[in-house]
């Protein structure tokens, strides 16, 4: 299958990530709002041909952590693995990646 990148917005995956507030630290729920525009500045170029990040806080755990979209329908892990393979790319590698990218945008935004 031969992709044309970038993918117009509405095809690309949509990526919602949920920061629990305690990440950054004890006082973190007075900073995670300003720690998710950062991180969304940071995020933005990654995967950007075929990903749309939305970082925002995780004031419900009710809520995934991670949430998968594409074209408004909600992916499941099993659907969102097919969508990165068309991009060569494996959903557990892609979230790690993403992990490790975050751990740093956290110790960058506390200035550890």
């Amino acid at each position: 299958m031969h992709v044309t990148l970038p993918l117009p917005l509405y095809k690309k995956l949509a990526v919602t990530f949920r920061v629990e507030p305690g990440c950054l630290g004890p006082d973190g729920s007075e900073h995670i709002e300003g720690f998710c525009q950062f991180a969304k500045q940071h995020v933005s170029s990654l995967y950007s041909d075929f990903v749309r990040w939305r970082i925002v806080p995780r004031y419900d755990k009710s809520l995934p952590e991670t949430e998968y979209k594409t074209n408004n329908k909600r992916l499941d892990h099993t659907k969102a693995q097919q969508y990165l393979s068309a991009f060569e790319q494996e959903l557990d590698t892609f979230e790690a990646h993403f992990h490790e990218k975050l751990a740093d945008l956290i110790d960058q935004y506390l200035g550890r």
